[in-house]
């Protein structure tokens, strides 16, 4: 768990509903979580694990906050990062682009 900083008047941080955005499974039959939630007004995206215990990524800590772009930013990210996971058949925040690089000039 990340610890967040309280505001220069004390005040401890403002965070919002965590939401979930989408699921994906691995190969290994590990199953993970998208979630978005507000923290001082601004989008952040992590991806956890959903049941067992394990490493959490953060995928974006400033998406656009409001406006017509901002929910288009990110649903192209939820896709393209779930994209990602089906490719690399991974974490696309722990992949090692350089393994999956050396594993497919091995083929």
């Amino acid at each position: 768990m990340t610890a967040l900083a309280s505001r220069p008047n004390g005040e401890p941080p403002t965070v919002g509903t965590r939401i979930e955005l989408a699921r994906y499974s691995l190969s290994n039959g590990t199953e993970r979580v998208l979630f978005g939630q507000r923290v001082e007004g601004v989008v952040r995206v992590v991806d956890r694990p959903l049941s067992s215990p394990g490493r959490s990524y953060l995928v974006e800590r400033e998406l656009e906050q409001e406006g017509r772009g901002a929910n288009a930013a990110l649903n192209a990210l939820i896709a393209d990062y779930l994209r990602e996971a089906r490719r690399l058949d991974d974490v696309p925040m722990r992949a090692s682009t350089l393994r999956h690089y050396l594993e497919q000039l091995a083929d």
